[in-house]
């Protein structure tokens, strides 16, 4: 009986079992990049409803991230502004500016302006700023080097892997108290070895258990 056929017909089970394997890997690949928070949150920077610059404020003014943010040492959350912070100064600084109408109507009606938060954790992790601003984790390792950003923007993805980083070799991140809110900050050389000492007296121990952050 002749071959219906040709023999390099055989060849397609197997064609088919590495094209979907192959279909398989980048697939897995596409969604682990494009929906991971390297992809989907890094460069969120939204039009916030008053052009508040931090490179004019902080870089060129020198005011420090605590005058504002006020709530980094004592709470979980990091604070925003009150209105009556920012006219602290624009009382007498530029009170006619257009820009900063509503921040004028905000201090005359006491309705609070709608800032929109640019640093999103999900309901189901818990993350405290007090403990680690006083453990030594500087606002710029997270939030980059916000002293030159005119408009706000998420600089690091804030993942699961991304905080682990920090949690297991944190003897790699840590700086001095007095140094939280520096921009910039530039090591010692012996940083590491300072660190290590100061997680062996403070007992600096970041827990990598899921229930630390998720409870």
């Amino acid at each position: 009986m002749p071959q219906i056929f040709a023999r390099k017909v055989n060849a397609l089970p197997l064609l088919s079992l590495a094209g979907a394997l192959l279909g398989g890997v980048a697939a897995v690949v596409f969604v682990w990049y494009y929906f991971s928070p390297e992809y989907t949150d890094v460069g969120y920077a939204p039009e916030q409803p008053v052009p508040y610059s931090h490179r004019l404020h902080v870089d060129q003014l020198g005011m420090d991230c605590q005058y504002c943010h006020s709530f980094v040492k004592v709470a979980d959350i990091s604070n925003v502004p009150a209105t009556e912070t920012c006219m602290n100064c624009h009382t007498v600084v530029k009170p006619q500016s257009l820009a900063l109408a509503s921040v004028r109507e905000s201090w005359a009606t006491d309705a609070s302006i709608p800032w929109i938060k640019v640093h999103q954790l999900p309901d189901y992790a818990h993350f405290s700023h007090a403990i680690h601003t006083n453990s030594g984790v500087g606002c710029e390792t997270c939030h980059g080097r916000i002293d030159q950003m005119d408009v706000v923007r998420q600089e690091e993805p804030l993942s699961m892997g991304w905080c682990l980083e920090c949690h297991r070799e944190p003897e790699q991140y840590l700086r001095p108290n007095e140094e939280i809110t520096t921009m910039g900050y530039i090591q010692s050389s012996d940083f590491v070895e300072r660190n290590l000492e100061r997680i062996r007296t403070e007992g600096v121990h970041p827990p990598t258990n899921c229930s630390a952050c998720h409870y």
